[in-house]
């Protein structure tokens, strides 16, 4: 059995959006490879439900984060992606999209401009 890639997992932050099924964090590594992080086109008729996970997982990062930078770990690709080149952005170059190890920071000035409620100190869900 090949040798799955190491993956830091972060310990305390939530594991998703309580009552959807929307996921913000993997349980293990991907044994086929590790999922790309891309930057995906946020239409203004997306789901609320989506809009709001938006919130929340921004809203987590920024609580367990802050501005400094962190390692994507087990953080989901896809729902970094739906951040990721506005909200968040690479904090490394090169930047391995490909990558557990790659790290991330909060584009801060980008994020409270679209997302300030992720900044309260309690978001109501």
């Amino acid at each position: 059995m090949p040798r799955l890639p190491d993956m830091t997992k972060h310990r305390g932050f939530p594991s998703g959006l309580p009552g959807t099924g929307l996921q913000f964090t993997i349980r293990r590594a991907n044994p086929k490879g590790v999922a790309r992080i891309f930057e995906r086109a946020r239409n203004r008729d997306r789901a609320e439900v989506e809009k709001l996970a938006d919130t929340a997982f921004l809203h987590a990062l920024w609580h367990h984060f802050g501005a400094e930078p962190f390692e994507r770990g087990n953080l989901d690709a896809g729902r970094l992606s739906w951040l990721f080149g506005r909200e968040v952005v690479p904090a490394e170059t090169p930047f391995d999209p490909q990558s557990y190890e790659a790290l991330l920071r909060i584009n801060e000035d980008v994020a409270r401009r679209t997302m300030p409620e992720a900044f309260a100190d309690v978001l109501e869900v």
